[in-house]
């Protein structure tokens, strides 16, 4: 079976996947990497400054296969936060 390595960009932050996980194909590989990118955008964007969290999945040659992006935009329509 395939070895896919998912590397993690958090705003300034890259952190590569040493290990990897083995997987049937690149179409399971992208599902996992989409479910991993949910899973850690809904932990960290709320209480984080980066905006954005991108899972970059890589083969076993090291050849970059596919990117998954998870981002967050809070845009505010009411009053302005008044400073105490």
């Amino acid at each position: 079976m395939p070895r896919y390595y998912f590397d993690l960009r958090e705003g300034e932050t890259f952190a590569p996947d040493k290990d990897g996980q083995e997987f049937a194909d690149l179409d399971s590989a992208e599902y996992e990497a989409a479910c991993t990118a949910a899973q850690i955008g809904r932990e960290r964007l709320p209480a984080s400054e980066a905006r954005e969290i991108t899972i970059e999945v890589r083969d076993e040659h090291g050849q970059q296969m596919l990117a998954v992006t998870v981002s967050m935009t809070i845009t505010r329509t009411g009053p302005a936060r008044e400073d105490t």
